[in-house]
């Protein structure tokens, strides 16, 4: 298969729809042009996106997501089996969950297949998971935004999904596995710089050290530290409506 400048394309020249795994290039290094290299996945970032990452309570990166002005997404891979159709299970298991955590729930057609649509209270808060099966790897995709604009975050997180690749690894890993986040170093470093200021000015303050506060910033700029994981469906919807 020949590469295009940033991703894959056929023989007549026709591009090719992603995600794409990082075997489908002859050459690997393309495949990190342009491209947020998360180690597992790498993400295109649309223009103006900020990036914000979730630290566990170990200070690991567990989920770095993509602001845009319209709400935000999050890209993560998983280890799967060779054959298709963990998205499903894992679909009819999110529908379930949000269903349980009092959200209007909705299974609309993509250009992937099903998505799992959780419409919070008051109408105010929307989250779209959107699953594709691949060879050996699923990808989930994550949006989250207010009902007025999750259809542009959801076209936004479209088309970086058209665009990922997946760097899956040969490590036996057990199907549902996420594979592990990590960050370019330079990201890594800004990260530790600024969780080192924040405890510096804790420590002068009398108090104790505290996350980074949560200020979105450019990607091409300092990325977000902040504490905590993606928690459950419904804690996901609650992060835009503020419950």
């Amino acid at each position: 298969m020949a590469d295009t400048e940033h991703g894959a394309a056929t023989e007549n020249g026709d591009e090719l729809v992603g995600p794409f795994d990082i075997d489908d290039f002859d050459d690997p290094a393309v495949a990190t042009l342009a491209r947020l290299d998360l180690g597992s996945v790498l993400i295109p970032l649309p223009e103006g996106g900020q990036v914000q990452v979730e630290m566990s309570n170990t200070g690991v990166p567990s989920v770095v997501w993509v602001g845009t002005p319209y709400g935000r997404f999050t890209i993560a891979a998983y280890a799967a089996p060779k054959s298709s159709g963990l998205w499903r299970e894992v679909a009819s298991e999110l529908a379930d969950a949000l269903r349980k955590d009092g959200a209007n729930v909705s299974i609309e057609d993509g250009p992937w297949g099903r998505e799992v649509v959780g419409v919070g209270s008051k109408n105010t808060g929307v989250v779209r998971f959107i699953g594709i099966d691949g060879y050996r790897w699923m990808v989930r995709c994550v949006v989250n935004g207010p009902a007025e604009t999750i259809a542009q975050a959801a076209e936004a997180a479209r088309n970086a999904l058209a665009d990922t690749v997946v760097r899956r690894g040969d490590t036996p890993l057990p199907v549902r596995t996420p594979l592990p986040v990590q960050l370019p170093e330079a990201m890594a470093a800004q990260l530790r710089a600024l969780t080192e200021q924040a405890a510096a000015q804790q420590a002068q303050a009398g108090g104790e050290p505290q996350p980074t506060p949560a200020q979105e910033q450019p990607a091409q700029q300092q990325p977000v530290a902040r504490r905590g994981t993606l928690g459950s469906a419904m804690q996901q919807l609650r992060t835009i409506t503020g419950g």
